[in-house]
């Protein structure tokens, strides 16, 4: 495929406006089976009460992630910033099919108030539209969030 240099495409993870978690897009198609599928039945459960999950973000090509990074370095002045906001390829949740970012604000409440039923938590204070898989929160409640990715053990190096 080709593509402008650092345009990225649907291929590559990049949303069209509007998408849900039933869309057959990469960003979607390419998360987790079992994650995806939470995700879904939540959307039908949400549904019947008037919140549409929209997804803003979900799997993503290395080379996406990578392009958010350095954008971040850019915005934020530097790596150690940037971290608090975006991971990098190599340790991305976004990247291994684990994290979805949805929207609007409605459906992540809603997601706050019953996503541990299916095990969906957020996982970062600092960003309430980030998603990930906690079997375990089905029995016992989502785990305390981290204040940030920076925080989270899993993208230590």
């Amino acid at each position: 495929m080709l593509r402008r240099r650092g345009a990225l495409s649907e291929a590559d993870g990049a949303v069209p406006s509007g998408t849900t978690v039933f869309a057959e897009i990469p960003a979607v198609a390419n998360l987790d089976p079992v994650f995806l599928e939470a995700l879904r039945r939540a959307a039908k459960d949400a549904a019947n009460d008037g919140v549409e999950f929209r997804v803003n973000s979900g799997w993503r090509s290395p080379a996406y992630q990578n392009q958010l990074r350095h954008k971040a370095i850019a915005k934020y002045g530097s790596e150690q910033e940037a971290a608090r906001w975006v991971a990098t390829a190599d340790r991305s949740a976004h990247v291994l099919g684990n994290a979805i970012d949805l929207g609007p604000s409605e459906a992540t409440a809603w997601l706050s108030e019953h996503g541990a039923a299916y095990g969906l938590c957020q996982i970062y204070r600092n960003e309430p539209w980030h998603y990930e898989l906690r079997p375990e929160a089905i029995d016992q409640g989502c785990p305390p969030m981290y204040a940030d990715p920076s925080q989270d053990p899993r993208l230590q190096r």
